[in-house]
């Protein structure tokens, strides 16, 4: 699971046509997608206009007061998606309705609101959909709805601001030795199991074949077949601290891959950015609780992490 990553420098190979062109090509081959040459030769400048404007978007939000960063930051993210869904649907966008957000928020209760305990809605149609369904290969999302709180859990990030502000840590921290990663055993604790238990429960719910080998009593250790997967659900790599960790927390989310947990955060907080003026400029002006510490946080972690995500599923091409 080598991956070297530069930030936007990482990107400068698809700021051209002929590169952009030949991968949108062997993308579409290995779909198996007529006319790929005249497909992934009319899309290579979409695609690149894509990815040049959310690295726009995310330059402008680094440089931007908070106040605006949320707004910044989810339209940069809006971009960056769309340049991923042309990699696999050519024909995007083939109707208007797959242009909508996807996802809607309910309307504000003024009194005592919480951010970490507000709601967005699923769509049935627009980007998000359309992006589980297109890159991760998830359907039938609509009409759930996510509370923004238990989402900041699943953002291995947010761990230490989870584990001070609340007293309970979110994730647990992997450690690497060559191509074992290796896991405290407290884990049995928190999940309430056997190792046997765990070890076919992990398995189970992996997106990357494991084989796990004895170490001591107190570690369990495995290994993750190398480039199997784009993301190693259910470990998160916790870009700020360079390490794998494992989701203490088993909730609705715990399959979901990050980049959609991105979008469902960034979107709320633009919405808020936007309508919300009044509660918004109170929780950057007042600091009044727990919310602003984890809102910036994340919004810090987002900044950096977006684009990694989104470079992550490209070179996983």
């Amino acid at each position: 699971m080598s991956f070297h990553y530069q930030s936007w420098g990482s990107f400068s190979l698809y700021f051209s046509a002929d590169y952009s062109r030949d991968f949108l090509l062997k993308c579409y081959r290995k779909l198996r997608i007529e006319n790929a040459e005249q497909k992934s030769f009319e899309n290579c400048y979409p695609f690149i206009y894509y990815l040049e404007h959310g690295k726009i978007y995310y330059q402008q939000a680094a440089i931007s007061p908070i106040h605006i960063q949320p707004i910044l930051l989810f339209y940069g993210l809006v971009h960056l998606v769309k340049a991923c869904i042309l990699t696999v649907s050519p024909n995007y966008p083939e109707t208007t309705t797959v242009l909508a957000h996807g996802l809607t928020t309910r309307k504000r209760k003024k009194q005592q609101y919480s951010f970490m305990d507000d709601e967005v809605k699923l769509q049935k149609h627009g980007l998000f959909p359309l992006m589980a369904e297109k890159l991760f290969h998830m359907k039938q999302l609509e009409g759930e709805k996510v509370k923004m709180g238990d989402i900041l859990k699943f953002i291995p990030e947010l761990s230490f601001h989870f584990s001070k502000l609340t007293g309970k840590p979110t994730f647990l921290e992997l450690t690497k030795d060559a191509d074992l990663f290796i896991l405290s055993k407290n884990i049995l604790d928190v999940y309430h199991m056997t190792e046997n238990r765990f070890m076919d429960y992990f398995q189970s719910k992996s997106v990357a074949s494991l084989s796990f080998q004895e170490v001591n009593d107190h570690q369990l250790a495995f290994k993750m077949e190398p480039h199997s997967v784009v993301e190693p659900i259910p470990l998160k790599y916790n870009y700020v601290n360079s390490h794998y960790s494992f989701p203490l927390n088993r909730g609705d989310l715990y399959m979901m891959p990050e980049l959609m947990l991105h979008y469902l955060l960034l979107y709320n907080l633009g919405m808020i950015a936007r309508y919300e003026i009044d509660w918004w400029s109170e929780l950057i002006k007042m600091m009044p609780n727990e919310d602003y510490p984890f809102i910036e946080s994340f919004l810090g972690a987002s900044l950096q992490k977006g684009p990694y995500l989104i470079y992550r599923y490209l070179e996983g091409k």
